[in-house]
């Protein structure tokens, strides 16, 4: 009888053991990241145009260029939003749950779909923002990168997202430099196709 109950508590444990290890990790986040992602995870399908309002470089990157975003992937953890500029398609915004925040990365890709030397570089939340604003400080790994590519003083890149009702907002800040570009959330447009690197 003992070796029996014995036997069965071992089963018990082995397929409690297997349940754990096996079962995705819940999600853990505060109510101003969820929020957060949440707003912008409502957008998921549409695409929206947008422009710079702020520009300190002065950079012609973006004259006369169509800018636009798409809320293109969407699930419980990752949000995909390529940024297209005029035909140029490289940028994609990845927003992730990561369960001590959320990370903000650019993923950039050349027309052939392989990566670009500068990519994955973006920053994680430090604190709990606010429902319709977050702040990304560059993280180590995009420090690294700026440096090995020649241009240190990217490393006090901070990036922050704005969501409202009617505007969305992506913003660069570091000292001496700023670039904004808002979205108009009140009307959305026809999708473009996927970003280089990505398929629909």
């Amino acid at each position: 009888m003992y070796l029996k109950y014995s036997t069965f508590l071992s089963a018990v444990f082995f397929s409690l053991s297997t349940t754990a290890s096996t079962a995705p990790a819940p999600l853990v986040s505060i109510d101003t990241h969820d929020a957060f992602f949440n707003a912008i995870k409502q957008h998921c399908g549409k695409a929206y145009e947008g422009k710079v309002t702020v520009d300190t470089a002065n950079s012609n990157s973006f004259l006369n260029k169509k800018l636009v975003m798409h809320v293109r992937r969407c699930n419980e953890q990752e949000l995909q939003i390529p940024f297209h500029i005029g035909d140029d398609a490289s940028r994609t915004w990845i927003i992730t749950k990561t369960g001590s925040g959320l990370s903000l990365k650019h993923d950039h890709r050349h027309k052939d779909g392989s990566f670009d030397r500068q990519t994955m570089y973006g920053g994680h939340t430090l604190d709990a923002g606010w429902n319709e604003a977050q702040s990304f400080p560059a993280d180590q790994y995009s420090k690294e990168i700026f440096v090995e590519q020649g241009i240190p003083q990217s490393i006090g890149n901070t990036w922050q997202m704005f969501i409202y009702p009617g505007k969305f907002s992506y913003r660069l800040v570091r000292q001496g430099r700023e670039f904004k570009v808002d979205f108009d959330l009140t009307k959305s447009i026809t999708p473009p196709k996927a970003p280089w690197g990505y398929v629909d």
